[in-house]
């Protein structure tokens, strides 16, 4: 606790990804996660809280659903995102009116919160555009001695980041599909909650490149994996599939598996980037799974790590 008061920086378990944590109201502390990530100072962090009785500290306004929303899912994987109070930094915002808030689910995470007695910034704990860390091995692989700190919390139960919401004006939109599906949203408010692909307000991981693994993917729906495999093969690529393993596929395929479940495709998803990182491969054909509860989110993190690469990513 004493590096996170004076101003250092430690790598923490949450449900949903680990996270690179450092004290919210400490500037400088900040800009370093910033420092350690490569990531642009307008890009804004989410602001982790103890509980539910810390919103007002940092949200001036907390509309009514968000109030339905957070007595509903937290601790757990969703973000709100809400006009700010003074509490939220130019730092920790990018310099906007709003500031992004979640209670984690993770019990490690939850303990430095209450015993810290404030907000941790905590993006997630990798370089920025890269694939996100799922066990504290993942954090040490890709920032080594830049943090001071990596608590292993074990492995992430819900393998990608939350759904971020934002209420900040109007009526609740979906500004990144997470671990935490539409559908549960929606169930709660009693009214559709949309996707917003394009917003003025400024979040995490919305950036058409992110979640990115060295090896270029390749997007297909599982009608067309077959084809697509045989053609790339025929180039004389090196190829892998990412994808469910009840689709027949040529048996000397490096296959990368995750389950037919969206819970548990979200759960392997980013371990499975990192392998295809290590395989040696050319190409890494994924399939896509129904956009559907966290297969929505699963999809996210596949376009933008397909999409073509931006020099930070």
């Amino acid at each position: 606790m004493e590096i996170l008061r004076q101003g250092g920086v430690v790598a923490l378990p949450t449900e949903t990804v680990y996270g690179l944590a450092a004290n919210a109201e400490d500037e400088l502390a900040v800009r370093r996660v910033f420092a350690i990530k490569g990531r642009p100072a307008t890009h804004p962090l989410i602001v982790h809280l103890a509980g539910v009785d810390a919103l007002p500290d940092w949200a001036r306004s907390i509309p009514e659903e968000a109030r339905r929303l957070a007595a509903a899912f937290w601790p757990g994987p969703l973000t709100l995102v809400l006009p700010r109070t003074s509490r939220a930094t130019d730092a920790v915002t990018g310099g906007q009116d709003t500031v992004a808030l979640r209670v984690p689910a993770h019990p490690v995470a939850l303990a430095v919160l209450r015993e810290l007695g404030g907000g941790l910034a905590a993006p997630s704990a990798n370089r920025f555009g890269r694939v996100s860390p799922t066990t504290a091995e993942h954090v040490r692989h890709d920032l080594g001695n830049d943090v001071d700190l990596v608590l292993d919390g074990g492995p992430s139960i819900v393998g990608v980041e939350s759904t971020i919401v934002d209420l900040s004006s109007g009526a609740p939109a979906i500004l990144r599909p997470g671990g935490l599906a539409a559908e549960e949203l929606e169930r709660v408010l009693g009214y559709p909650v949309p996707v917003r692909t394009a917003s003025t307000v400024r979040v995490s991981g919305t950036l058409a490149s992110h979640y990115a693994p060295r090896v270029g993917v390749v997007l297909v729906e599982p009608s067309e994996a077959l084809a697509r495999v045989e053609a790339l093969r025929l180039q004389g690529l090196q190829v892998g599939f990412l994808g469910p393993s009840t689709l027949s596929l040529p048996r000397e395929l490096i296959r990368l598996d995750i389950p037919e479940d969206p819970a548990g495709a979200a759960r392997l998803l980013y371990l499975r980037l990192r392998e295809a990182d290590v395989a040696g491969l050319d190409v890494l054909v994924a399939c896509l799974p129904p956009a559907q509860g966290l297969g929505l989110a699963v999809r996210d993190r596949l376009s933008r790590a397909a999409a073509p690469r931006t020099p930070e990513a």
